[in-house]
């Protein structure tokens, strides 16, 4: 155990009856923590999907399934939950598998809490039966209960790390198609949003320029431990957790495999994939309004002029904020970019920590607090078919005019242009003993 892992364990692990059950060893490589809620139909073809990877690889990585719920839960979500835990207790499969039961009566998570937490249980616990291999620190890879991964997913995390420096990663992802046209359409609305945000981050410049999808993530122990570990927000819990891994370790972009997530619809949390295609379906007629692309060319003014004029004292840079757009100076002057930037001038002599530090302040939450300002301000929200085109030509990209041909553009520049065959049945015959009669 790296000497730092007892002190966090002592400061930073949530006080509850929570443990590791299944697998009994350690010294594992790597962990893969996965949060279940009412997760019963979907867990077995996610574990069936980690069993492709080559059996040496899975012998040296640790699976934790945490089944979880607050005592708030529907009765329904308790009993699949039950359902889960028992799947897990016949689990016989090649996977080095353990659980947490953070669903029982005296064990549910706290009350308004949710998959942060429970990610946070998991990850805490692997850290205990994790170790260094050849002097490198373990990793731990967060997964989710409705996902898909391919056969070289694990062999592609361990390669990323032997040849990045950086404690965190983001994995390429591409969405699963549905049970229906109308899920597909929207999905693909979905999932086009989202790689067009990255898109325009990256035409501005900004360190932030990448997806934050909880089941796309992974890190080097030692860097979840100096980011301080996962946060217990109950939705969003995966951007704010790449934001902090990005301040303090650094995050760069994995290749060579792709994440394949479920596109169902949900209500289960209050944004994201689910909710997003729930409410396209409830209205077919709605569509979801883009950032507009002036957003992202007065953002890439702002990063640029930060970075040239770093000597400047703050009213300078806030004049020139003015001339880029008066709403962005406005956006700046509510933040206190004034003493802020006077504290970062007075503690980073250095023109590279001095940027550095300027970046963690105008992190990836003010970075998307300017751009949706913006968008519901001075600038409007735009159509997909308004918005997309615009930014793909900024970074002289290929400008179709239909989403599919949009979408299929974006996945080949962000590295989910494969097409596998995932196998999405379920496997409970091959995963699990039956149930004793």
């Amino acid at each position: 155990m790296i000497p730092s892992w007892p002190r966090y364990l002592r400061k930073r692990t949530l006080p509850g009856p929570w443990s590791l059950q299944g697998e009994p060893g350690d010294g594992f490589s790597r962990a893969v923590i996965i949060p279940a809620l009412a997760e019963s139909d979907t867990l077995p073809a996610t574990l069936a999907s980690l069993e492709g990877n080559p059996r040496e690889t899975l012998e040296r990585t640790l699976v934790v399934v945490v089944v979880n719920n607050t005592r708030q839960v529907p009765a329904e979500d308790r009993e699949d939950n039950r359902k889960t835990l028992e799947l897990l207790q016949r689990y016989s499969g090649t996977l080095r598998l353990a659980w947490v039961d953070a669903s029982s009566p005296g064990r549910e998570l706290p009350p308004r809490e949710g998959v942060g937490t429970a990610r946070k249980i998991g990850f805490d616990l692997a850290l205990g039966r994790v170790r260094q291999d050849a002097g490198l620190s373990p990793v731990l890879i967060s997964l989710d209960a409705d996902t898909l991964v391919e056969g070289n997913y694990l062999p592609a995390i361990e390669d990323h790390f032997r040849s990045h420096a950086a404690g965190g990663a983001v994995l390429p992802f591409r969405h699963r198609h549905g049970d229906s046209a109308a899920v597909d359409r929207a999905i693909g609305h979905y999932e086009l949003f989202l790689r067009s945000y990255v898109l325009g981050l990256s035409w501005a410049g900004s360190p932030y320029a990448f997806h934050t999808i909880g089941s796309a993530i992974a890190c080097r122990a030692d860097a979840y431990v100096a980011c301080g570990g996962m946060n217990r927000r109950p939705s969003g819990e995966d951007f704010y957790f790449v934001q902090q891994l990005a301040k303090t370790g650094g995050v760069a972009q994995l290749r060579g495999t792709v994440v394949h997530p479920s596109p169902r619809p949900s209500r289960r949390v209050p944004f994201g994939t689910g909710p997003s295609v729930a409410r396209q379906l409830a209205d077919p007629g709605t569509e979801l309004e883009f950032y507009p692309p002036e957003a992202f060319d007065i953002l890439r003014q702002w990063l640029a002029a930060v970075t040239r004029h770093h000597r400047e004292e703050s009213d300078h840079l806030l004049e020139r904020a003015l001339d880029i757009a008066p709403e962005l100076n406005h956006f700046l002057e509510t933040l206190g970019f004034a003493e802020a930037w006077r504290k970062l001038r007075r503690n980073h002599r250095q023109p590279d920590r001095l940027l550095s530090a300027f970046h963690g302040w105008f992190d990836g939450l003010r970075t998307r607090q300017l751009l949706y300002r913006l968008g519901r301000g001075p600038l409007s929200w735009r159509r997909g078919a308004q918005a997309v085109p615009p930014l793909l030509r900024r970074l002289s990209l290929p400008a179709p005019p239909d989403q599919p041909t949009q979408l299929a553009v974006l996945r080949r520049l962000q590295g989910a242009e494969t097409t596998p065959k995932i196998q999405a049945r379920h496997q409970q015959s091959k995963l699990f003993n039956p149930p004793a009669p």
